[in-house]
């Protein structure tokens, strides 16, 4: 599969370099009418591609999406303008599954959004690039950026959507929606992603959402994901599929705020959690789910009950978004590295990654430093009988609120982690949180330690360590 969709970039590539059915120069600034940017796609939408357009103008204020309903290949080069929407709604969409590529623009939207000034209220809130995939589309999706800035939108920065249910997908194993035969490819080179997500709950940098037998491929280079209201980006594969990533020279720092602590806090009930015997507690006699918070999809309530009906446990959080954040449901792998990259001050855990079936974390991380993140600085976690492998060189983890590298197979899988040259200070509370590797059932387990200081500790469960 990472052949397949690896040529069908190359391919996407070539044809943007050959000849196009239609090319068009952009030459007014102005939001409709002649030679103007939205002309060009409305037109470009009704015939047979590929199509290119180049954008010759200052920068340009739109009054509603620029909406491309086309389905064969659409290339926008830009020339570094800035393309403002002076609302909340999509800038740039693809509405009908076709590739798309956007070069050296910057997509702006309105700003001012937060959780007391959402985005969500009797409307819906605006992406900066939004690709929905056919029902019925077969091969692959293309969507490459490159030099492009997003920012200032209520939802999503970038979204491609192989999910009927649209924004409702949601995520992992328990992720909802059917999707098409189609896989999707991502590449972003020098593209930030700024100041996005903040005007309703759960709005990533980018997000993925893929159902169906379909794979997700994203390679990341060059590019930054800051002060998103959710995750920095979020992949989620929920059905057959793998997920593959490549990130190289990039940084995910500060995200995951929408649902601020210091806002929700005052929210909480007095009693936030709670462990009964059976026959107790009923449910009506603990707290109920919270009303009447700038958002009360921020605050979670989950409640255990005993086979009686009396209640077990109950426990309240508020929902803080992480760096990058994977969910691999049902067959396939999630393989990824992670080089030369950075991963700072995001306010649940740094990289979150997750496999929920029948597959493998096959996980390369170089060069790269987790720091500073409410959670976890690097968590991998393997839930049925797939392996976790790891190899981690030359990268750091500290001062992070939970561990600082966490790899855990809870099933009969194994798992074989290698790290050389790595450095943990600080994180938690210095007790055995520096590196936790476990393996919780029949597997094996194996930890090998080169080089390296972790000064805050080991917790390992089910491996055999060999450290030199």
């Amino acid at each position: 599969m990472y052949k397949s969709i690896s040529m069908g970039v190359a391919a996407l590539l070539l044809a943007s370099s050959t000849s196009f059915a239609d090319t068009y120069n952009v030459t007014s600034s102005s939001d409709s009418g002649k030679d103007t940017l939205r002309a060009a796609i409305l037109d470009a939408s009704s015939k047979k591609g590929p199509h290119t357009i180049n954008v010759h103008t200052s920068d340009i204020v739109i009054n509603k999406p620029l909406s491309y309903s086309g389905s064969d290949l659409l290339n926008i080069y830009g020339e570094g303008q800035r393309i403002t929407s002076n609302g909340n709604f999509n800038i740039i969409e693809s509405t009908n599954g076709a590739d798309l590529a956007i070069s050296s623009l910057n997509l702006i939207g309105p700003g001012g959004f937060d959780i007391n000034n959402r985005g969500d209220i009797n409307e819906d809130a605006g992406k900066g690039v939004f690709v929905d995939v056919r029902d019925d589309q077969e091969g692959i999706v293309n969507l490459i950026l490159t030099d492009v800035k997003v920012a200032n939108v209520a939802n999503h920065g970038i979204h491609i959507s192989d999910c009927n249910l649209a924004d409702d997908c949601g995520g992992g194993g328990g992720g909802a929606g059917e999707g098409s035969p189609a896989s999707i490819s991502v590449t972003l080179n020098y593209v930030t992603v700024d100041n996005v997500g903040q005007g309703k709950m759960d709005a990533d940098g980018l997000r993925v959402d893929e159902r169906g037998i379909g794979s997700i491929h994203a390679t990341i280079n060059n590019s930054s994901f800051k002060n998103v209201g959710a995750d920095g980006v979020e992949l989620d594969e929920g059905q057959s599929g793998s997920v593959l990533v490549s990130v190289i020279d990039s940084s995910f720092i500060d995200n995951g705020t929408y649902c601020h602590p210091n806002i929700l806090e005052s929210f909480m009930p007095a009693e936030d959690e709670g462990e009964f015997d059976d026959y107790k507690i009923k449910e009506n006699e603990i707290p109920a789910a919270v009303v009447g918070s700038p958002d009360d999809t921020c605050i979670e309530r989950e409640v255990s009950l005993y086979d009686s009906g009396y209640v077990e446990e109950y426990e309240f959080g508020i929902d803080t978004d992480d760096g990058f954040d994977i969910d691999e449901a049902g067959p396939g792998d999630l393989t990824a590295s992670i080089i030369d990259t950075m991963i700072s001050g995001n306010f649940d855990e740094g990289l979150d990654f997750d496999e929920e079936g029948a597959g493998s974390i096959n996980m390369i991380i170089v060069n790269s430093n987790s720091m500073n993140n409410s959670d976890d600085g690097y968590k991998h976690s393997e839930s049925d009988d797939g392996d976790v492998n790891a190899y981690v060189l030359d990268s750091r983890a500290y001062e992070n609120g939970g561990k600082g590298f966490v790899f855990e197979e809870e099933d009969e899988g194994n798992v074989a982690v290698t790290v050389v040259d790595v450095m943990t200070t600080a994180n938690d509370d210095s007790d055995d949180t520096g590196l936790e590797v476990v393996q919780d059932d029949d597997g094996n387990g194996s930890l090998t330690i080169l080089s390296s200081d972790i000064s805050d500790g080991i917790d390992d469960d089910g491996v055999t360590i060999t450290q030199k």
